[in-house]
């Protein structure tokens, strides 16, 4: 009886962490979507964007265009509650083979604001294995093309409404790369 009942914790505990592992992947595929210029760049899929296991794309982006075009691919995630927490961590488990750029998209500097689109942004290594890193928000700086007519008005978290996931491909060459995303905490 005791066996039996030891057997059972243990099928009913793997069954919990399994259940709070879920919880914790963020991969609503009303949450997730992907933007490139209209200028070429384009997004190859094996499948769905977002599935049971994770959210996976492939980009291929164009060189830029000339001065006043530039090429670009993104992958967004829209936070549910259209805001980061106050003092945000965000733990990401990924594979990607370029560096990967983790923007904040907030409202001060995208359509809504001065237009530059010089959003915070922090910086992951490539990896080509499964790898978790967390990030909090002193980690994100504006980026060195920020323009000077950019004021900046610091991370303002309840204006940042989205997190963007984008290959680090030069402007110069463009290029081809994968991001999968396994597990996303914003906490």
């Amino acid at each position: 009886m005791k066996k039996s009942v030891l057997c059972l914790t243990a099928v009913f505990s793997i069954f919990m962490l399994g259940c709070q592992t879920i919880k914790t992947l963020n991969l609503n595929e009303t949450q997730w979507h992907y933007a490139t210029d209209p200028h070429g760049s384009q997004v190859i899929f094996n499948g769905p964007l977002v599935n049971e296991e994770r959210v996976e794309i492939t980009f291929k982006r164009v060189p830029r265009v000339d001065k006043l075009n530039n090429s670009w691919v993104e992958l967004i995630y829209d936070l549910p509650n259209k805001q980061l927490p106050e003092q945000a961590r965000i733990t990401l488990t990924y594979q990607s083979d370029k560096d990967l750029v983790i923007k904040l998209s907030q409202k001060e500097y995208g359509g809504e604001g001065d237009k530059t689109y010089a959003h915070y942004q922090t910086i992951l290594p490539a990896a080509n294995t499964w790898t978790t890193k967390t990030v909090s928000l002193n980690d994100f700086q504006r980026p060195s093309w920020t323009p000077a007519s950019s004021k900046d008005k610091g991370i303002i978290t309840n204006h940042v409404s989205a997190l963007y996931f984008v290959p680090s491909l030069t402007d110069a060459e463009g290029g081809e790369a994968f991001i999968k995303i396994q597990s996303l905490q914003v906490r």
